[in-house]
């Protein structure tokens, strides 16, 4: 990068407006309000769990990256690669004591900020224990399951 007038504080990594390294430090402390402000005004969180579902706007972003990290423990990310518009992040995290991976991709608005989450968990075992344990979290708001559901 030639200096600061070529790149705004949101997108350059490792600033204090990076939205991809705020977001990671927040969910390793499972600060969801921190999390939240980094998230586009319209963001998108793709279950790994379902593909198929999309969690979309704030209110349901919340619940469900909510339940998310009140889920996982020990989490800690290890490393982010990419620019521009789009990030991976590598990192892992104990779920009912087996160890979880996780290859989150994320996609950035023109501003920097998260527009959409797309997470890839393992092993099967730790994806499985996972789903069991937020499924019921999330069941809880049953309009939420339909919306992302009705893309």
């Amino acid at each position: 990068m030639s200096g600061p007038a070529s790149t705004s504080p949101a997108q350059e990594p490792g600033t204090i407006g990076d939205a991809v390294s705020r977001y990671c430090a927040a969910s390793e402390t499972g600060d969801i309000e921190a999390v939240m402000a980094t998230l586009a005004p319209d963001p998108e969180v793709v279950s790994p769990i379902s593909g198929r579902l999309v969690f979309r706007g704030r209110d349901d972003a919340r619940l469900v990256l909510g339940a998310v990290y009140g889920t996982v423990k020990d989490l800690r990310w290890t490393e982010q690669v990419g620019d521009g518009t789009l990030r991976v992040v590598l990192g892992e995290a104990r779920v009912a004591g087996v160890r979880l991976t996780d290859a989150q991709v994320f996609e950035l608005d023109p501003d920097g900020r998260i527009r959409r989450i797309t997470p890839h968990l393992r092993p099967w075992l730790a994806l499985t224990l996972f789903a069991a344990l937020l499924g019921p979290k999330v069941a809880r708001r049953p309009g939420v399951v339909r919306r992302a559901l009705s893309g």
